[in-house]
């Protein structure tokens, strides 16, 4: 349940912001970050001041000031723009998950667990440092987006308070017993060679009676992700999984440990894909496939890469036939590089940024760009990608093959049963908390 120094949920909502206030900026990414779209197309031819209470839980006020902030984060995290008749529905999921977070927040102080403003100072301060950003220039975008400092602090301290909780509360009375834990390495090893997933979910709960509306609102979930928002912050803001935290990820599953229903769509779906609202009992799941693998078997895609990036930003105004002409003259001049001794050389010529990383896991990299990598030689390069504004090419320089696979260890095993016990008691911990609660909407 270790997380780092940063709560996993900050670094999914908030790192396709940054890549957003980074192009905002006309800012570079951090030193030896490459910069490639998720979606690779390769070319050729209200006032903040304002605080009226929307819902009082257990006597604390949660305004609409502190919805618009969330509100706002999520919309500049995801890219998209809500037409009115739909604000209304996010701003009530919002709403739901504030209410959450303020429950954990409490069930930490009355369990005498303090989340320090200091500490909060802290990760706040090196979140924005991971992204070459002072806390004051952090704290300027967020307001500038319609979001506030306070908003991105109160959702670390319940990150941290909600965390807390369970190591002190829920894991001392998770048991894993070793017989359990040699089963799953036997059933594991039995397994090699059988495919596995890597899965995210965002599972909406309804009724009978709601269905229909539950329903339609998963569809336009699933509509707004294809169209390009991002899954993780989605799932983080609207899931009511215990995997929200995380961006609705299960981690590496086999097809058998999911529903009926969600294996039978994973088996079928490609890599990078997402499904159509899928029906279960108590409610509907959308299901985002990260990547697949086979169990206990190395994997090309775990190879890691060396690789330069050169990439050329071309002028505002460009047009499309200045960007074929950019397109053209980057292609030969990579061609004809001879490796990427010359890469420094070449970019300069081309008037291109130049980036290197030695650290590249194909599996990492876009769906579209893995098998064409893997099928390169050491200097050859990719045909040129991006956009008009930006157009770029990896040129391979090194690679390291993935080891022979080696078999899970017991702590590896026994690790994760116990996440996946901690993560369901947790659930129901917090369902205890709505119960339990006297929540009065205003």
């Amino acid at each position: 349940m270790t997380l780092g120094w940063l709560p996993r949920a900050a670094i999914l909502l908030v790192a396709p912001l940054l890549s957003v206030m980074a192009a905002a900026q006309g800012g570079a990414p951090p030193a030896g970050q490459l910069n490639i779209p998720d979606n690779v197309a390769f070319v050729g031819k209200q006032d903040p001041s304002i605080r009226k209470a929307t819902a009082i839980v257990n006597g604390e006020v949660i305004t609409g000031s502190d919805i618009d902030h969330r509100l706002a984060l999520v919309l500049a995290s995801n890219r998209i723009e809500l037409p009115p008749e739909e604000l209304g529905r996010y701003r009530a999921q919002i709403l739901r998950n504030l209410i959450d977070e303020t429950l954990q927040i409490q069930a930490a102080a009355q369990e005498e667990i303090s989340v320090e403003p200091r500490e909060v100072d802290q990760y706040y301060e090196r979140f924005a440092q991971s992204f070459q950003q002072t806390p004051a220039n952090f704290s300027a975008y967020l307001r500038s987006i319609g979001s506030s400092e306070r908003s991105m602090k109160r959702q670390i301290r319940g990150e941290l308070s909600w965390q807390r909780l369970q190591r002190r509360w829920i894991e001392p009375f998770v048991t894993v017993g070793e017989d359990e834990v040699n089963a799953m390495i036997a059933r594991m090893t039995a397994s090699r060679g059988t495919a596995e997933y890597r899965v995210a979910e965002i599972y909406l709960s309804a009724t009978p009676e709601t269905a229909a509306e539950v329903q339609a609102n998963a569809l336009r979930i699933s509509e707004q992700i294809r169209a390009g928002a991002n899954f993780q912050a989605v799932a983080r803001q609207f899931s009511e999984a215990t995997t929200a935290a995380v961006g609705g990820d299960l981690g590496w599953i086999r097809a058998e440990q999911l529903p009926d229903e969600l294996a039978a769509v994973v088996r079928q779906m490609p890599v990078g894909a997402v499904s159509q609202p899928i029906p279960l009992p108590g409610g509907y799941s959308i299901v985002f496939l990260i990547d697949n693998r086979q169990i206990l078997v190395a994997d090309p895609r775990d190879a890691l890469l060396s690789l330069i990036q050169i990439a050329i930003v071309s002028p505002p105004g460009t047009t499309e036939a200045q960007g074929q002409a950019i397109v053209q003259r980057l292609g030969a001049g990579t061609r004809s590089m001879g490796g990427c001794g010359r890469a420094r050389e070449v970019a300069q010529t081309l008037g291109a940024e130049v980036v290197e990383n030695d650290q590249v896991r194909v599996r990492d990299l876009p769906p579209l760009l893995q098998q064409m990598l893997l099928d390169l030689s050491v200097g050859q390069a990719t045909p040129p990608f991006g956009s008009i504004e930006r157009i770029s090419v990896l040129v391979l320089c090194g690679r390291d093959d993935p080891e022979v696979a080696a078999d899970p260890t017991f702590e590896q095993v026994y690790n994760r049963i116990t996440e996946e016990r901690v993560g369901r008691r947790a659930m129901h911990y917090l369902r205890d908390l709505r119960r339990d609660a006297v929540v009065d909407y205003r």
